[in-house]
């Protein structure tokens, strides 16, 4: 943008869009966390796509029999059901991200927003997918155990009970803490960074 395109804006009374180079500048530093988001996602994706694919041959690998892995595969269709479900929806927020130009602070703040939003999204993904991990372990540890001689005519005290609640909620909880954690240092630190330039133009 020239010293003329800066005068016209002036004359028209729209100095609210005119792009000083400091502020262009500024804005599109934010490209750097921006790539590092979308380098992210990338490797997200196929790391969750080699998971599911994965699991779908537990009970190959186990030797299930043909009415356990009935059961696993029930319970496995409504797990897939929901990852394609949340996994589309981020792969059109990754495709979002690289159609995006860092020109304007309109451009900025959507971005940032964009961000924020889909990050909710992805901690929703995660809570969706706690029930059916904590369900598999159930019952994987159910099938190892009923092989024990005896298995089914023990009995469990009121305590045995509520000990076992307690560390399926501990470990439902400790799920929602890592994901926290994992959902920050993969994309929270770099959409701070952005706010960080967001913030700078508010400034001046």
């Amino acid at each position: 943008m020239d010293f003329n395109d800066i005068q016209n804006a002036w004359n028209n009374e729209k100095t609210e869009n005119v792009m000083l180079p400091t502020n262009l500048e500024k804005i599109q530093s934010a490209n750097t966390p921006l790539d590092k988001i979308r380098k992210n996602l990338r490797i997200e994706f196929a790391y969750q796509t080699v998971a599911i694919i994965s699991i779908g041959f537990v009970p190959l690998i186990c030797g299930f029999s043909s009415k356990a892995a009935f059961f696993f595969y029930l319970l496995f269709s409504l797990f897939v059901a929901v990852c394609v479900y949340y996994l589309t929806k981020l792969y059109f927020f990754y495709k979002r991200l690289n159609n995006i130009t860092l020109k304007t602070k309109d451009s900025l703040y959507e971005t940032y927003f964009d961000i924020r939003l889909n990050m909710e999204l992805y901690k929703t993904f995660g809570f969706a997918l706690t029930p059916f991990i904590v369900l598999y372990l159930l019952g994987f540890y159910y099938y190892r155990f009923s092989k024990i001689p005896g298995f089914f005519d023990l009995e469990f005290s009121n305590s045995e009970l509520i000990g076992f609640f307690v560390i399926v909620v501990f470990v439902v909880l400790s799920m929602g803490v890592s994901l926290e954690l994992w959902v920050h240092h993969f994309y929270g630190k770099f959409a701070k960074e952005i706010k960080k330039v967001i913030d700078e133009l508010k400034e001046e």
